[in-house]
């Protein structure tokens, strides 16, 4: 499965993410030239190399009219995107841009696939739904000042076309650091996250630190929302190219988004679950089923006591197999128990990567069976070797373990 593993350690912004996704193409000045062919009204984007704590990474510049946008005292270069709204005071030198400005831009103007256009404006929603919560008042009534929109509507394009030009199957983010303390905006002085940002990384894992200052932008977090498979910590994958997007503040930490893309197994497989109730077999006989069905071939056999019909007392039967031996289970299914039917249910399962270690221990060769993935992993010896090796021994099984662990 091709996957992309975000690691948000620093936080995220918008020009962070494009920069950290922009190293993984093979020909970046050739994304970047194609973006600036977009049209975005006087705006001009680029690459610059950037070193943090020895790190060389890509920091994205964006200029509108040729000036970069200020960044109002943020950590992080754009960190709002200067959404007001009628009840707040405007600035009179900027212009103001809503919702429907910015759908009509994006969906009318740009030569971008039809997924990518929904997936900016997708991005936005998430971001407008937020400053319209935040400020308690309707979507249609928040405003972005020009230069802040033009800004953020680059960086939102740029990530929205990288991630439809890596086409990866999965994203996974690691839990987002936001920063902590406060941060200054149009408004005021407001606490780290900030509420927009807050509000948009409902039900995604985040902490706060020693770093102060904003680390997690609007932009930054709806991208994140938006785009991710699932949070949580790297999953064992073979990495093929790792990116690093630069921030524009230097802190005693690395400021910067990496990315990693590489391949990883799926993890998901398609199984059968074959159930039928009976109510006549003894319990030799339904062990004795249970057996012959594992030999042949079942992924698991279990059972489960039920009341039955005329509140007789019976046992569910329920085997799990794979759609290509479905045929033998059924057949065995009925051979071994006394059921006259069977029903069928398709399901999904998650399973860790599993593989089988041979260890040189001071009681002989044991089979170790290991296994990881979703950020975890973990050993198990062989239960059969350890028996063997307990029956020749005269031991228990925890102390042949004992044994070979202490080795």
């Amino acid at each position: 499965m091709r996957t992309l593993y975000l690691d948000c350690g620093m936080g995220a912004a918008g020009d962070m993410l494009a920069g950290a996704l922009l190293e993984l193409l093979p020909d970046p000045e050739a994304f970047l030239a194609e973006l600036n062919d977009l049209g975005i009204p006087d705006v001009n984007i680029k690459r610059e190399p950037s070193v943090k704590c020895g790190i060389t990474g890509t920091h994205i510049s964006v200029t509108v009219n040729g000036e970069e946008e200020e960044s109002h005292d943020h950590e992080h270069h754009h960190s709002h995107e200067h959404v007001h709204d009628h009840h707040h005071e405007h600035h009179e030198h900027h212009h103001h841009t809503g919702m429907h400005e910015i759908e009509h831009l994006v969906m009318r103007h740009f030569h971008l696939p039809e997924k990518v256009k929904k997936d900016i404006m997708a991005v936005y929603g998430l971001i407008a739904e937020a400053e319209s919560h935040a400020h308690g008042v309707p979507v249609t009534e928040i405003h972005f000042h020009e230069v802040g929109t033009m800004d953020a509507v680059a960086d939102i394009t740029a990530v929205c076309l990288l991630m439809d030009r890596l086409s990866v199957d999965e994203v996974i983010v690691s839990p987002v650091h936001v920063g902590s303390g406060q941060v200054k905006c149009a408004h005021g002085i407001l606490p780290v996250p900030a509420p927009a940002t807050a509000y948009i990384l409902k039900d995604v894992p985040i902490y706060g630190g020693s770093v102060k200052g904003e680390l997690c932008t609007p932009t930054g977090a709806a991208l994140l929302k938006y785009f991710a498979t699932r949070f949580g910590n790297m999953p064992v994958m073979k990495v093929q190219a790792v990116g690093y997007g630069m921030g524009k503040k230097d802190f005693e930490a690395a400021n910067c988004v990496r990315a990693m893309l590489g391949e990883t197994k799926s993890g998901k497989d398609i199984v059968l679950e074959l159930s039928c109730n009976v109510d006549d077999m003894t319990a030799e006989e339904i062990g004795f089923a249970m057996e012959r069905l594992l030999e042949g071939g079942a992924l698991e056999v279990y059972t489960i006591p039920i009341h039955m019909k005329k509140s007789r007392p019976g046992t569910l039967i329920r085997v799990m197999c794979k759609e290509q031996n479905k045929e033998d289970m059924i057949g065995l299914i009925f051979k071994y128990t006394t059921t006259i039917g069977i029903r069928q249910a398709e399901t999904q399962r998650y399973v860790l990567d599993r593989k089988i270690t041979m260890v040189e221990t001071p009681c002989g060769t044991v089979r170790r069976k290991d296994a990881a993935g979703y950020g975890v992993s973990r050993s198990k010896y062989e239960y059969d070797d350890l028996a063997d090796i307990a029956r020749e021994k005269g031991l228990s099984i925890k102390e042949v373990r004992d044994l070979i662990e202490k080795d």
